[in-house]
């Protein structure tokens, strides 16, 4: 059966705000509801790729050759243990995306090209490096959506203001139907002032976008993917598996919203 997927860019130029791990716990919930769900691995670190049990694969069928053509996204996805999801794993050889493709004609569009092609699933995330290059750019080329998580801590805004301008370019340039879905707060500190304080903040600036739920702190989050599984499997009854479950709801109600409004 041929899908229409709904394809979201995970993006944030600053590190370490829970972006990886929103990516994969949030495509575990999906799965679980049934959803077919891709995981498109665009980080060359991989960590997408590791958390939810596979390797990075450093030649063959990977992001990277998918990308340039190699191969296609429905001969290189890789079914993982978790039924409904697949990942199309990263490689290291991503890490020379920017310079590989500085002199060629609109290589912002091809992963827009690899995916047209794509009709198997409901759903497709993309996680991005910290840092608006040419992988990122074509993420957001290619996407229906940008995802943004915000982590509730010191500078938790710092890199946004930028990110905003790029989707602002992104749109006039090359993909004008793109649109934030929605802003994730994550690693929440329901004890800290500060936490509260920045969440507030988040939400004063973002209005409506930032989703109902806020991704806590919770040891079992960051253990999950040495084990290499989503923190859902980890641990499913842990506070940090049942807050991804409850915003893949918030996702789901905002798109019934949106199709009925």
């Amino acid at each position: 059966m041929n899908k229409k997927a709904k394809i979201f860019a995970m993006s944030n130029q600053k590190g370490g705000v829970g972006k990886t791990t929103t990516v994969v716990n949030l495509a575990t919930a999906l799965a679980a509801l049934k959803k077919d769900v891709l995981i498109i691995d665009l980080d060359p670190q991989g960590n997408a790729t590791i958390s939810t049990g596979l390797k990075r694969i450093h030649g063959g069928k990977n992001s990277y050759t998918v990308l340039t053509g190699r191969f296609s996204v429905a001969e290189s996805a890789v079914p993982t243990n978790i039924p409904h999801l697949s990942v199309l794993p990263a490689s290291q050889e991503l890490l020379g995306v920017d310079l590989e493709f500085s002199g060629v004609v609109m290589p912002q569009m091809y992963l827009k090209k690899a995916l047209a092609e794509c009709d198997a699933f409901d759903y497709i995330f993309i996680d991005c490096p910290p840092a608006v290059g040419m992988l990122t750019m074509n993420a957001l080329v290619a996407s229906s959506h940008v995802m943004i998580p915000v982590q509730c801590e010191y500078l938790a805004l710092e890199g946004v203001a930028d990110l905003l301008k790029t989707i602002e370019k992104i749109k006039k340039n090359f993909n004008p139907a793109l649109a934030i879905h929605g802003v994730v707060l994550t690693m929440f500190d329901a004890r800290s002032r500060l936490s509260k304080s920045i969440a507030h903040d988040v939400r004063s600036f973002f209005g409506d976008l930032v989703y109902e739920t806020v991704i806590p702190r919770n040891v079992r989050i960051p253990e999950a993917p040495s084990h290499g599984k989503p923190v859902m499997l980890y641990d499913f009854r842990c506070v940090g598996a049942q807050s991804y479950i409850r915003l893949a709801a918030d996702v789901l109600k905002r798109e019934r919203e949106e199709k009925h409004g």
